[in-house]
């Protein structure tokens, strides 16, 4: 296993998690619970971490991972052409009918 990340927070790790499948590139995430123990650990050591199950993705997984955090953040807002709602920029999902935007 390869370690290829370290979030800000959980569900950060769990989008980049989400990311990296999507592409098929199997990961697992650790340390999900050692928030908690900040205090007794430094917080530098309760990140929660991306690992990559088959090292051989390790070219792939950077490839997202950079796309990941290069990528503009659109705060406007886009109306989704099913149902009239608006919806944050950013969405690939209508949040209230949950066709693609």
């Amino acid at each position: 296993m390869e370690k290829v990340y370290e979030a800000a927070n959980l569900p950060e790790a769990h989008l980049i998690l989400q990311l990296l499948e999507q592409e098929g590139i199997p990961a697992r995430v650790f340390n999900e619970n050692a928030q908690g123990a900040v205090g007794e650990l430094p917080f530098t050591h309760t990140y929660p971490q991306i690992w990559l199950v088959r090292e051989a993705d390790l070219c792939r997984a950077r490839e997202v991972l950079t796309h990941y955090e290069g990528r503009q953040i659109d705060y406007g807002v886009t109306v989704c052409p099913h149902c009239d709602e608006e919806n944050p920029a950013n969405f690939e999902l209508c949040w209230r009918c949950g066709d693609r935007l």
